[in-house]
């Protein structure tokens, strides 16, 4: 029976090979854990055991819902409404290491014309199959998994970045003149992280503007629930969209594939 399980994985991604003989040895046991609807969830790892995360599929929220707005330029925004749902963050904590992935959702749109009323009409809709992503993430702990809706980046802070030994001219942005987020905030609050450009590490000698006091070498959203990172029920039930809330169609689901192991902890990759 090992190995029939294959034929149901994603394509877009693979068993790595080492932990592909650990199945097949009987070293390791292969597991999935499914979540959705609410944006925090917790995958349970037993004591003297610990598991190796390497892969996801993962259905985004806002299915199942149709979005409209008057069509009143050719180039606009997207309604606030649906733009929550284009921009989906995952993110897995180990107790030890924090591994966030962004994805942007495509919407699906349709233009609607009524000749009586001289009235048009945009209808978006989220376009939700699965998005896989191939990982490796190992942990003795349980693993807090957090899925949230991004609106926008607070207040990001521009500059032109100059020629350095690693930004050369022509062949990077350095020295190109064109101004550029240098450091930008995925969520409000000066206590949020601000990602930092072009590196954090040796920052200095880029001669740009001073680093906030709570700067990041990674871009993700914490929790902030005017401009993301927003739990995606709690969203769908603040658009008064009746029942929305409870159908399936609209929530998120995640699946996760993941190996067990009760031997000898590698050192953690990822």
């Amino acid at each position: 029976m090992v190995g029939l399980f294959y034929l149901y994985l994603p394509m877009s991604f693979s068993i790595p090979a080492q932990i592909e003989q650990d199945f097949i040895s009987g070293k390791a046991r292969y597991q999935t854990f499914q979540t959705g609807n609410g944006g925090q969830s917790v995958l349970p790892v037993a004591p003297n055991s610990y598991i190796v995360i390497f892969g996801y599929d993962f259905s985004p929220a806002g299915g199942g819902i149709r979005f409209s707005d008057a069509a009143l330029a050719p180039n606009q925004l997207t309604p606030d409404s649906i733009r929550f749902f284009e921009t989906q963050q995952i993110s897995f904590y180990t107790g030890s290491d924090f591994y966030p992935f962004i994805h942007h959702v495509n919407t699906t749109n349709a233009v609607f014309r009524s000749d009586l009323i001289s009235l048009s009409q945009d209808f978006y809709s989220i376009d939700n199959t699965p998005i896989c992503r191939q990982v490796y993430i190992t942990s003795p702990r349980s693993v807090a998994i957090t899925v949230g809706l991004i609106l926008q980046t607070d207040d990001p802070l521009q500059a032109a970045i100059p020629i350095t030994d690693t930004t050369p001219q022509q062949l990077t942005f350095g020295g190109s003149g064109q101004v550029m987020n240098i450091q930008t905030a995925y969520s409000q609050g000066g206590t949020n992280p601000t990602f930092v450009q072009p590196e954090l590490t040796n920052y200095a000698k880029y001669s740009l503007p001073a680093l906030p006091a709570n700067e990041s070498d990674q871009s993700f959203a914490v929790p902030d629930i005017a401009n993301g990172l927003i739990d995606p029920s709690s969203y769908i039930t603040s658009l008064g969209i009746p029942e929305a809330f409870r159908q399936a169609a609209c929530a998120y689901f995640l699946n996760v594939h993941y190996a067990v192991y009760t031997q000898t902890i590698p050192e953690p990759r990822g």
